[in-house]
């Protein structure tokens, strides 16, 4: 008896094994039921091909195949009746004109999904080149910005990698009210001179890991809006742009506070700032930004390498305001060598009326080569703790007043 109930356990394993795996369901806009070909608008059949997958009872998959194809716009919406997958393969392009849009601040979004994966290997063009020209945000504070390329918003437990963003007409990459969700192996290009065009921008978000990306652009290459916590940044290559940032913050009412951000394993290369955290003066509410750490970066390069930054102001004419209402607390800045492109290469100012609090700089290696004067550093209300910095890189000009 026992042998044949052996036997029969062996059988009953031998056929799980060899019982096929069950695949997710594919939705390929190019099939005959949605019709979509290289060279024309894919609108119509990605909006219906997502709609299907979307509502399908198990994972599924949309794919966009090698080609270039025309796209309006897109918004894709949940929340979906199982994970689901978009993969997109070939090059999907923006209309050049952002007055083609019907949704002005959006070119592709992507709301209220739980398990997306959006993958392939293929790139999304925003066309960017005529919006640089027009967008005056960089002076203007009332400018309506042109359309974003990517805006996630309300996702959880999802993935993003392996595609690309290209010339932007706006921010590449916008994460709002997202949890636990992964950006990895991306690339994010845009000229130097594009305008606004962040690589990756992030606000009132949990749990976002940004990895093994390289992002070049006219803006930011990340930045971290209030109310973000438990922000991850590594092995990201950042250049052109303006370096990776915390803020602005402290520009309008009511924002919440930053905490949990680390930033670890990164090279920036000629870019403006390196590691920057940037705060209004005058803010209209006060918040606070914590536990914020850099740790084994390299900077070639670049303009300003370690920055904090409390009397920011982004406009071609700047009055002398109130000071920040930011409080900035438990900020490291460990292990950071490369060179600078300036001789100022550490330069903490903090609010007069919030003094900075615990920034510590240890085992920071920075060199410049210029003919501007020698290396150094400055800070304002503020008092670092510093290990294994040279005199120069050490804030021998430090104070708890305003800087002249």
């Amino acid at each position: 008896m026992a042998m044949k109930l052996s036997f029969l356990a062996m059988l009953l394993c031998l056929l799980l094994a060899s019982t096929p795996k069950a695949h997710a369901s594919v939705f390929d806009v190019t099939s005959a039921t949605y019709g979509a070909k290289p060279g024309s608008d894919v609108s119509t059949a990605l909006a219906k091909a997502w709609s299907d997958a979307c509502a399908s009872p198990s994972a599924s998959k949309v794919v966009v195949p090698s080609g270039t194809y025309k796209l309006k716009e897109a918004t894709f919406r949940g929340p979906c009746k199982a994970p689901i997958e978009m993969q997109v393969q070939g090059t999907l392009q923006a209309p050049a004109d952002a007055g083609q849009l019907t949704r002005p601040d959006t070119w592709v979004g992507f709301q209220y999904i739980d398990m997306l994966t959006l993958s392939g290997g293929g790139t999304f063009d925003g066309q960017g080149a005529l919006s640089w020209n027009q967008n005056d945000c960089h002076k203007n504070k009332n400018c309506k910005p042109p359309p974003v390329n990517l805006r996630f918003e309300f996702l959880t437990n999802s993935k993003v990698q392996d595609i690309t963003s290209l010339n932007s007409k706006f921010f590449h990459i916008h994460v709002f009210r997202c949890n636990h969700t992964t950006f990895q192996q991306l690339t994010i290009t845009a000229p130097d001179e594009s305008r606004n065009t962040d690589g990756i921008h992030i606000g009132a978000s949990t749990g976002i890991n940004i990895t093994h990306s390289k992002i070049g652009t006219g803006d930011d290459c990340i930045s971290i809006g209030d109310d973000s916590h438990k922000i991850t940044v590594t092995g990201v290559t950042c250049g052109p742009g303006h370096g990776i940032s915390i803020g602005s913050l402290g520009k309008y009412k009511e924002e919440k506070d930053v905490t949990g951000i680390i930033v670890k394993n990164c090279t920036l290369t000629n870019t403006e700032n390196g590691v920057r955290i940037k705060t209004f003066p005058d803010s209209p509410s006060p918040s606070s930004a914590s536990g914020i750490h850099y740790e084994d970066i390299i900077m070639v390069n670049v303009s300003n390498p370690i920055l904090i930054d409390q009397l920011y102001c982004p406009y071609t004419k700047c009055e002398q305001k109130p000071p920040s209402k930011v409080k900035i607390n438990n900020v490291s800045f460990k292990n950071i060598k490369g060179s600078s492109f300036t001789p100022l290469a550490v330069k903490l100012v903090c609010t007069t009326g919030k003094p900075c609090e615990n920034v510590e700089l240890t085992d920071i290696d920075l060199t410049y080569g210029g003919d501007k004067g020698p290396l150094t550093s400055v800070c304002s209300n503020v008092k670092p703790t510093i290990t294994g910095v040279t005199k120069a890189l050490g804030c021998a000009t430090s104070s708890l007043a305003p800087l002249p």
